[in-house]
């Protein structure tokens, strides 16, 4: 079952009606300022920056979105590629197939090739991390999946919405805040606590800091709603529909968590290297995609995912010169110095 509903979200991610109908990410009400001035060479700007002790062409990752099923082998290979050439990191999806099942391990594996040149991220769910850390099982499970794909941080998905709507979750969230602590304690790498489309609040960000999670991706309302695949899995699906725009905005998701935590990732409905600009400006240290480079990825293959991300940096270099500002680090602060 969990195979074939990998295999569903991904084709319904590629091809179905996914968005989000009435609520955006935010990001058009953004406007960054230009200045007429900018006193730089646009040769002299330049994208990279420094995560996870590896220094990325363009602060950006393609977070995880599949594994545990036979053609994600070739999803999760290709994405290792394209992401390794451009210089940008990589999450898989969530690992609880491989724990069920050993024979989806290729699936995930298939990245490490890529381990070493930019950072991988592992992946599991909240409710998986709650129910090994019952089970004292927690530091094995970690141990097991980040050394599957060399990873350089695991990411811990929230998801209780996504679990609430699917036909087969498990929306069983008592203890996950304990068990988090758990694993930030004793995972060999470090922990990053995402939603996976519906949003961190200040509150919850909070919640988060409070037991020592240091990163934090925002994920938030506005690109891909993972309610509205589930809902399209449904038998009765016009039941469940009020739940497919819930969720906080990607926009105000960052306004609410920048500063509670030194690092905020920006993703949810970034679909431009001007999205991106804009979410490193509200204080994001990085950005995340999913679903463009998916569908990048189903038309043009690994140069079709990297032209993507080429055209991304080079959108966030045009920004950086508009704004007068020659690398990221003086970028980071453009709102505060805007006149």
């Amino acid at each position: 079952m969990s195979s074939s509903r990998k295999e569903a979200h991904v084709q319904l991610a590629l091809h179905g009606p996914v968005g989000f109908r009435s609520k955006t990410s935010g990001f058009e009400t953004i406007d960054l300022p230009y200045s007429a001035l900018p006193e730089l060479n646009y040769a002299d700007v330049h994208t990279s920056t420094t995560w996870l002790n590896y220094t990325l062409g363009l602060p950006l990752i393609v977070t995880g979105m599949t594994g545990g099923y036979p053609d994600a082998e070739r999803i999760n290979g290709q994405l290792a590629e394209a992401c390794a050439e451009v210089g940008v990191a990589l999450g898989v999806g969530s690992m609880r197939s491989v724990l069920d099942d050993p024979r989806h391990a290729s699936t995930f594996s298939v990245v490490k090739g890529a381990a070493g040149t930019i950072p991988i991220l592992a992946n599991l769910g909240a409710v998986q991390v709650a129910r090994s850390h019952r089970q004292q099982t927690l530091q094995r499970t970690l141990d097991h999946v980040v050394s599957l794909v060399d990873a350089a941080a695991v990411a811990i998905h929230l998801n209780p919405l996504q679990e609430l709507m699917q036909p087969e979750g498990e929306p069983e969230y008592a203890g996950v805040l304990d068990a988090i602590a758990a694993a930030v304690q004793h995972s060999p790498v470090p922990v990053v606590v995402k939603e996976v489309g519906a949003g961190i609040s200040g509150r919850v960000a909070r919640q988060l800091a409070s037991v020592g999670v240091h990163m934090i991706d925002v994920a938030g309302a506005g690109g891909t709603s993972w309610a509205g695949i589930e809902i399209l899995r449904r038998d009765d699906p016009d039941a469940a529909e009020a739940f497919w725009d819930v969720g906080w905005s990607t926009v105000d998701c960052l306004r609410q968590v920048v500063g509670t935590v030194p690092t905020v990732i920006a993703s949810g409905g970034l679909s431009s290297g001007t999205d991106l600009a804009k979410a490193l400006a509200l204080g994001a240290k990085i950005g995340g995609v999913a679903r463009p480079v998916l569908q990048a990825l189903e038309h043009g293959g690994i140069s079709g995912v990297v032209s993507l991300l080429h055209n991304w940096r080079t959108d966030l270099r045009r920004w950086l010169f508009l704004t007068g500002s020659p690398s990221l680090n003086d970028f980071v602060s453009i709102l505060h110095r805007a006149d």
